[in-house]
């Protein structure tokens, strides 16, 4: 079985957008833009966006930001930084996109968002708490509370 010269650059897209992924999930927390992204990988900045999007579903700052804000959530549920530092430790350089972003993938901004933790029931599962509390990506879809009884 030989591929063909178009499947072969698709695979190697593929594997380079995985790459990207993997660095986002690994370096959230540093200063990352498409273009340093794109480079790392030897594409273009506007192939790297359009590719990312089609293989994933969202840009590549889309994601990025995602996986500050899931960062995000759990640092707020440890209390012992205040949204500030939160925002800065996971690689935010500007608190009011930091809330924005909050607000629009968890539903309430990061102060309300750490409020409605101090009354929750202790106990629960780390791994239970993450499923639970994953932030809905691009306003997919409305949150709705599952049923753990």
């Amino acid at each position: 079985m030989t591929i063909r010269p178009a499947e072969a650059v698709h695979l190697r897209d593929l594997a380079r957008l995985r790459r990207v992924r993997d660095r986002i999930d690994r370096e959230f927390a540093q200063p990352l833009d498409v273009e340093a992204l794109a480079l790392g990988v030897h594409m273009s900045a506007g192939h790297l966006s359009r590719q990312f999007k089609l293989a994933y579903g969202e840009s590549p700052y889309s994601y990025l930001m995602t996986r500050r804000i899931e960062r995000a959530m759990a640092l707020l549920r440890g209390g012992e930084l205040s949204v500030t530092e939160v925002c800065f430790a996971v690689g935010c350089s500007s608190l009011g996109t930091f809330s924005t972003r909050f607000t629009e993938l968890v539903g309430v901004p990061p102060s309300v968002y750490r409020r409605q933790l101090e009354g929750a029931e202790p106990g629960i599962p780390s791994c239970v708490e993450k499923q639970v509390t994953r932030p809905v990506r691009n306003r997919e879809a409305k949150r709705t509370d599952p049923d753990l009884a």
